[in-house]
């Protein structure tokens, strides 16, 4: 039974890179700045963004549901909950929300949801560049529902569905990306050391319709007075990853573990990349954490912004009550820095 189970682990994730090469995974350096809802790149969370993203293999409970939906299922909470905070470039806001139920034999259940908040922009127009005196907002969110569930006791399997949406005024577009894991724990008998495998926002392309791609022009070669000719959006692709990373747990005598994760980064649309983290757990209470990202095969025309991430985190047990809060850093060439917030309900 036990072997039956095992293979059935390993034919998940030979389906999910099976689909990962046919979505077309090369490298996409040429492609930078062509795949629509790049909010679903944009992180969460503090804790596995400390790490540089280097986190597929060891993202546990709630917060996994970015990383790795399979560590959904090795939550130890009956039921948790976590908001996240972050000020992202160009003064952007992103808020996070996810909450994660814990149904027995069933697998785990759980919610999340992304917003961006832009402020207010001046709308301009080709007759008014410099503004009409009007503001607009755009609205940019992810919707995601998630289950994961103990396949046997060192596999995890989870997916995700997103709903995502972007509206400027009169254009706008929805769409449904997927996300796959497999965690694998003890790899190769090794006590410790984990296997993480996602394949992250697969679906149908995105096309953006609405009023505002309409305009008032003339046909050519047609004896028609100036009508209104709506233009046709292309169809974008979303902005598919996968991601293979390993983890390794060291117990430091007594006083707590030290943490080294590894993550490879395939994009369709950027750089690959590598990530490094490292964290030290002094007794389940205090937490240090750092984190590098590597980008591979970026041309010289190109840059890739992000730099080291540091942060920390904070838990306490109140009555069966855990709260953690955490905190985050990560350096940006020509923009402020990100810096992110978050706090962690578990019951």
């Amino acid at each position: 039974m036990m072997i039956r189970k095992t293979v059935r682990v390993f034919a998940i994730a030979l389906g999910v890179l099976m689909l990962a090469n046919a979505s077309g995974f090369a490298g996409g350096v040429d492609r930078v700045g062509t795949a629509t809802a790049p909010q679903l790149l944009v992180p969460v969370g503090a804790r596995y963004m400390a790490l540089a993203g280097a986190s597929s293999a060891n993202a546990v409970g709630v917060e996994a549901i970015y990383w790795n939906p399979a560590g959904l299922a090795r939550g130890s909470h009956s039921a948790a909950a976590m908001f996240s905070h972050m000020k992202y470039i160009a003064d952007i806001s992103v808020d996070y929300l996810a909450i994660d139920g814990n149904f027995g034999g069933f697998g785990h259940v759980g919610f999340s949801l992304k917003t961006f908040g832009f402020g207010d922009i001046e709308v301009t127009t080709a007759d008014n560049p410099d503004g009409t005196g009007q503001l607009f907002s755009p609205t940019f969110f992810t919707l995601g529902v998630t289950y994961a569930r103990m396949l046997i006791d060192r596999v995890a399997f989870g997916v995700t569905m997103n709903i995502v949406h972007e509206q400027i005024p009169r254009v706008g577009a929805t769409g449904v990306a997927f996300n796959a894991g497999v965690q694998y724990l003890g790899f190769a008998g090794v006590r410790g050391l984990n296997v993480g495998l996602v394949l992250k926002n697969i679906g149908p392309s995105m096309t953006y319709n609405g009023t505002g791609l309409g305009y008032l022009g003339k046909i050519v070669g047609a004896k028609r007075p100036v009508t209104n000719i709506k233009l046709d959006a292309a169809p974008f692709e979303m902005p598919s990853i996968v991601e293979l990373g390993l983890s390794y747990e060291y117990q430091v005598q007594d006083i707590g573990k030290l943490t080294a994760s590894y993550l490879f980064q395939n994009h369709n649309f950027a750089a690959d990349e590598n990530r490094l983290g490292l964290e030290f757990n002094f007794r389940d209470m205090f937490f240090l954490r750092a984190g590098y990202s590597i980008a591979l095969g970026v041309p010289s025309e190109l840059s890739y912004i992000y730099g080291p991430t540091f942060g920390a985190g904070l838990v306490q047990n109140f009555g069966g009550v855990e709260i953690a809060l955490d905190y985050a850093y990560r350096a940006v060439d020509f923009f402020n820095s990100n810096q992110v917030f978050a706090l962690r309900v578990g019951f």
